[in-house]
């Protein structure tokens, strides 16, 4: 009996170690189980937060597509300048691009750029275009450019009282433009090589309102400047200064694109093609009929 207990007693308890080794097998599968399935819905997870991410980028990417930064001279009127009045920049290329913008259901960003790092500006992407008075004749290659629209001239200003009366009163005098500028351009061309070689000096400033200052003072004689500039001087300066009767140079202006965007430029062009075409481009010019716009534009394609 005591031997039958005991056997009996020694299968119980193996039955028993074997049950708990049974149980912790169990456990142990039954952790890993769950651990490949955390592993399984961990994976799809991390996929969700991709596509998510992947779903803002684009949609940050179509939201910058309704903001379109135009880069122009702060200094520069009629075409972009500060109202002191107002205190926002206006000005004839910046009354059409805002209307360009509304017709498309863009933001307009009007960023002034020193005008001698427009280049660098345009190719970085800091701005979308240059829509500034920007001379197209003799660029044609370097932007992707929209139809011309402004037939321009370049002139020399003079003090009303100057002594100079014709270019070739210019021999021996102190000739000012601004930097970078297709004045600058058209004063270094083989073209005016002869006229540009009688000037007792050339000089280059940024700001076409510094050249105007300096030629006040009595450091300068003339300056080559845009022909609607000079207008403008002329204007909101009564008797202060004239323009010389030969221009010495002609170009047209357009808008410019980092070369390859003609995706923007197409857009840009078909929605100016309609403000054109209604009549819309010529009543903003109006606004500017004291400079001569109205006459400068282009309305024919």
């Amino acid at each position: 009996m005591m031997k039958k207990l005991a056997a009996m007693l020694l299968t119980g308890v193996m039955a028993v170690s074997l049950a708990a080794c049974g149980g912790s097998t169990a456990a142990s599968t039954s952790s890993n189980d769950s651990a490949a399935e955390e592993e399984v819905q961990e994976e799809p997870a991390e996929e969700a937060d991709a596509a998510e991410a992947e779903a803002d980028a684009a949609t940050a990417e179509a939201n910058d597509d309704t903001t379109f930064v135009v880069g122009f001279d702060a200094e520069y009127p009629p075409y972009g300048y500060l109202d002191e009045a107002t205190g926002d920049y206006t000005g004839f290329d910046l009354e059409l691009a805002q209307e360009l913008c509304n017709r498309r259901g863009w933001t307009l960003v009007k960023q002034p750029i020193n005008w001698d790092n427009k280049d660098a500006e345009i190719d970085s992407g800091t701005i979308d275009c240059i829509w500034n008075g920007m001379t197209y004749t003799g660029r044609e290659a370097d932007y992707t450019w929209s139809d011309p629209y402004v037939n321009n001239s370049i002139v020399m200003a003079v003090l009303a009282d100057s002594d100079i009366q014709t270019l070739a009163d210019l021999a021996g005098k102190v000739v000012i433009t601004q930097t970078e500028s297709s004045a600058q351009t058209a004063l270094e061309s083989e073209e005016l090589a002869d006229l540009t070689a009688t000037f007792a000096d050339l000089q280059k400033n940024p700001s076409y309102n510094t050249c105007f200052t300096d030629m006040q003072a009595g450091a300068v004689d003339a300056i080559a400047v845009d022909i609607g500039v000079a207008q403008y001087q002329m204007r909101n300066n009564p008797d202060k200064f004239r323009i010389l009767e030969e221009p010495i140079a002609a170009e047209q202006y357009a808008i410019a694109f980092k070369l390859g965007n003609e995706t923007l430029r197409d857009q840009v062009q078909e929605t100016y093609d309609e403000m054109l075409a209604d009549g819309t481009v010529m009543k903003i010019a109006e606004n500017y009929a004291d400079d001569n716009l109205p006459d400068m534009l282009i309305t024919e394609k």
